[in-house]
């Protein structure tokens, strides 16, 4: 969906490299590497981004560090679609029906660093989790998100990662 809008593939990875998760950042060179583009391509698609106000730098040592400006008017609604586009909405909106008391639910892996790499780890905190639902439900969401999707399952609160959603 999200590709008919932005067509550069770089610029959307880009995109969800900054905005799933407002924690991570990266440099030209480290990502040129991550993203297995040229660093000519990034430079373009950073600038794009950095002019358009998407994004901000920051000079440290000698790397110019790159991140999303949450102070952009548009933040929280670019955000709001990476993760659609992602499908981690339609994860959390799947999970919450049927599994039973949901503490948290927490990505981990590479989309919590903001790496598209087809495989979303998600790991559910809570008690009395129905895990054969859970199980039931993976083909129906990695049919919808066409992304392959990982559970595990627990009671400790002890994983570190990307909180997608918590319970008030």
């Amino acid at each position: 969906m999200l590709e008919s809008l932005i067509t550069s593939k770089t610029r959307l990875r880009i995109l969800v490299k900054f905005f799933i998760n407002v924690a991570n950042n990266g440099y030209l060179r480290g990502l040129a590497e991550e993203l297995n583009e040229s660093t000519n391509s990034i430079r373009k698609e950073l600038n794009n981004l950095l002019e358009a106000g998407y994004l901000e730098k920051e000079s440290i040592q000698n790397k110019v560090i790159y991140k999303a400006n949450t102070k952009h008017p548009l933040f929280s609604v670019l955000q709001k679609i990476v993760r659609q586009h992602i499908g981690l909405d339609t994860i959390v909106e799947n999970i919450l029906e049927r599994v039973g008391r949901i503490e948290r639910v927490i990505i981990v892996g590479d989309y919590a660093k903001g790496i598209d790499s087809g495989t979303i780890e998600v790991v559910l905190v809570g008690s009395d989790l129905n895990a054969d639902y859970v199980e039931q439900l993976v083909s129906k969401i990695e049919k919808e998100i066409r992304r392959k999707v990982l559970f595990r399952i627990t009671d400790a609160d002890d994983a570190q990662g990307l909180i997608i959603y918590e319970a008030s």
